[in-house]
């Protein structure tokens, strides 16, 4: 952070003058959201993770009411392990359908490529919600601590 500073009922911010409670909040969430992804290399993979797991791939005949296409993570993880499956017969969760908690459904398998497939872009997601929820944190945190009583959010 920079020179923090009150002006007439106004805040002064790195380097700039007369600013609103609400335009002093929007540079502390800018400068922490250039820091969170200023590193890059696990915000990259969380983004190639999410893209791979798109199902814009062509694929073979499916049933009726199954979701088209595949995507290039369910590829690779298919040539990897192939159609090996889970010890002692064990099912795990999947999901399709959808990158939102209202379009996917949950699918129990018992082979390894499609669990891998699957979870790959959900690690994403995880990955990206986690840098979110800390920026938005370390900036509501930052900003109550200089902003006026008034202006101090919860």
């Amino acid at each position: 952070m920079d020179t923090v500073e009150e002006l007439n009922g106004t805040y002064f911010y790195a380097g700039k003058s007369n600013l609103t409670a609400g335009e002093m909040l929007f540079m502390i969430f800018c400068e922490h959201t250039v820091d969170q992804f200023g590193l890059g290399i696990v915000d990259f993979g969380a983004i190639v993770a999410i893209l791979s797991g798109r199902n814009d791939q062509s694929t073979r005949a499916k049933p009726m009411g199954a979701t088209k296409g595949t995507s290039y993570a369910s590829k690779a993880a298919r040539t990897v392990f192939k159609k090996s499956k889970f010890p002692f017969g064990i099912s795990l969760p999947t999901w399709l359908g959808g990158y939102t908690p209202w379009t996917t459904r949950r699918v129990m398998v018992r082979n390894i490529a499609p669990f891998v497939g699957r979870s790959i872009p959900l690690l994403g997601i995880i990955v990206l919600a986690a840098d979110v929820s800390e920026i938005t944190y370390k900036s509501i945190r930052d900003y109550n601590m200089i902003a006026r009583e008034n202006d101090k959010l919860w």
